[in-house]
C-alpha cells in the first residue's frame, strides 16, 4: 500500500473496519486532505471488490461438503445417550463389519463433535460481530456528518421535498416524516454508507442535538432494539413497513425513545 508511511497501519485499519468511531473519523479526515492517501484507499477498496468478486470466490466441491454432513450426522449420533444395558438384555453378537464401521466412526467422532461445535460457535459469535460493526458505521457516518458539514445532500423541512428528492438515487423509498409539532423538526437529508450499502440518512433536531435516523430494506432483527456504544451516543434500532431504521444521536434517552414512537406511529406497518 502507497501512502503517508504513517498513516499506512490506521489506513489499512479503516479498510479492516477495526478501528473506533473517532479514530476512524481522524483517518477519513487524513484520506481528504491528502492525494496520496486517497488514491492509495480507492486502490484497496477496487481491490477488496475485485476479491470478493463470483469469478475468484471459491465453491467447495460437492464430495467435500458430503463428507462433512456425513462427519456431523456421526457425531450426532455419537454423542446421543445409550439407553443402559442390563446383563440381561446384553446380547453378544459375532464380530461383523457394521462394528468395524462402528468404531471408525468413533475414530474421528471426536472431530465430527468440535465441527459441529465450531458450526454454532460460528453462528452465535458470527452475527454478533456483524452487529457490533455495523453499530460502529452507524455511529462513525453520525460523527462525519457533522465533522466535514456534510449534514444534508437535501436541506428542507418540507418531507414532500425530501422523499421525492431520495427519488432515483436509492432502489427504494424511505418515509420521511416531520415531526415539528411534536419537537422534532426536519432538517434535510443525504445518502451515506453502512454496512456496505448505500442508505438514506433522514435528519432531524431536538435542541442542539442532531438525530440520524438511517433507513434501508430489510425487516430481520440486527442486534438488540438499543446499544449504548460509548462517547454519549445512543442507537435505537426497529423495523416497520420492510424498512430497517437506526437513530443515532447524543440527545437523552428519553428523547430518542420518544421519537422513535412518534415514527413507529406514523409509518404504516
Amino acid at each position: 500500500m502507497s501512502g503517508c508511511p504513517d498513516w499506512q497501519e490506521r489506513l489499512q485499519g479503516l479498510i479492516d473496519g477495526e478501528l473506533d468511531a473517532a479514530h476512524a473519523v481522524e483517518v477519513e479526515a487524513h484520506v481528504a486532505g491528502c492525494a496520496a492517501c486517497s488514491e492509495a484507499y480507492a486502490d484497496a477498496l477496487k481491490l477488496r471488490t475485485a476479491l470478493r468478486g463470483e469469478d475468484v470466490r471459491v465453491v467447495a466441491p460437492d464430495i467435500l461438503t458430503l463428507r462433512l454432513e456425513a462427519m456431523v450426522r456421526a457425531a450426532e449420533a455419537s454423542a446421543a445417550p445409550a439407553a443402559p444395558v442390563t446383563p440381561s438384555a446384553a446380547v453378544v453378537r459375532p464380530f461383523s463389519g457394521g462394528r468395524r464401521r462402528d468404531r471408525a466412526l468413533w475414530g474421528f467422532g471426536g472431530a465430527g463433535v468440535a465441527l459441529a461445535a465450531c458450526a454454532v460457535l460460528a453462528v452465535s459469535v458470527v452475527p454478533a460481530m456483524q452487529t457490533a460493526q455495523l453499530e460502529q458505521d452507524l455511529v462513525a457516518g453520525h460523527v462525519r456528518s457533522q465533522l466535514v458539514g456534510h449534514l444534508t445532500d437535501v436541506v428542507t423541512s418540507d418531507q414532500h421535498v425530501v422523499k421525492p428528492w431520495f427519488g432515483g438515487k436509492l432502489d427504494f423509498s424511505p418515509p420521511v416524516i416531520d415531526l415539528a409539532d411534536q419537537g422534532f423538526p426536519l432538517v434535510g437529508g443525504r445518502l451515506d454508507y453502512i454496512g456496505k450499502r448505500t442508505v438514506a440518512a433522514i435528519v432531524y433536531r431536538r435542541g442542539r442535538h442532531v438525530i440520524n435516523l438511517f433507513v434501508w430494506p430489510g425487516s430481520g432483527e440486527l442486534g438488540p432494539a438499543e446499544a449504548k456504544p460509548g462517547d454519549g451516543y445512543t442507537l435505537l434500532h426497529w423495523t416497520r413497513g420492510g424498512m430497517t431504521f437506526w437513530a443515532v444521536s447524543d440527545v437523552n434517552e428519553k428523547d430518542l425513545q420518544a421519537f422513535r414512537q412518534l415514527l413507529q406511529a406514523r409509518i404504516p406497518a
